[in-house]
């Protein structure tokens, strides 16, 4: 019985690493996942991300429009000039009365 505790010793060693590695690996995940998504933005901050978003829209006047209007409601802008509506999800969500997205 002389490998018993050694045994009990590997197996304790073991799930703390485990434990730890999880740890680590779940804080990893989060950081990333929240980098990802856009930080709450002040009314300050939404004509000059509206005014990227807009920039490459031939409707200029309208993009504007509707961009601050979400902007000011949802206090967030996707990345980019078009797409990434699912880091805002306000934004993404916030429909005209025929179901298309309200925010450019």
């Amino acid at each position: 019985m002389v490998g018993r505790p050694y045994t009990s010793l590997l197996l304790l060693v073991s799930l703390l690493l485990l434990i730890t590695f999880s740890d680590i690996a779940e804080v990893q995940h989060f950081s990333h996942v929240s980098s990802t998504h856009a930080t709450k933005l002040l009314p300050s901050d939404c004509k000059p991300k509206c005014t990227y978003r807009c920039s490459a829209t031939s409707h200029k006047k309208p993009c504007m429009f509707f961009c601050l209007k979400c902007c000011v409601k949802c206090h967030c802008v996707p990345p980019g000039t078009s797409g990434n509506r699912q880091v805002c999800p306000c934004y993404n969500n916030w429909k005209t009365k025929e179901g298309g997205h309200k925010c450019p």
